[in-house]
């Protein structure tokens, strides 16, 4: 810590030329980006369709 003693207790820079940025725009800074196209809809497809068969499997078990 002492090579950072002389900044350790300085105040938060403010910049008086630019506002603040919000939480959520920091956040969306340092979100993951969508690397493979399509990859979210091809796992809510497949979901989709595996719900599907579960439901019709064991809809013929309740009658």
């Amino acid at each position: 810590m002492e090579e950072y003693e002389d900044i350790i207790n300085l105040p938060h820079h403010v910049s008086k030329r630019h506002p603040q940025m919000t939480m959520w725009n920091r956040a969306a800074q340092f979100a993951p980006f969508a690397a493979l196209v399509g990859y979210d809809e091809t796992i809510k497809e497949s979901a989709r369709k595996n719900e599907a068969r579960y439901e019709e499997e064991h809809e013929t078990f309740e009658d």
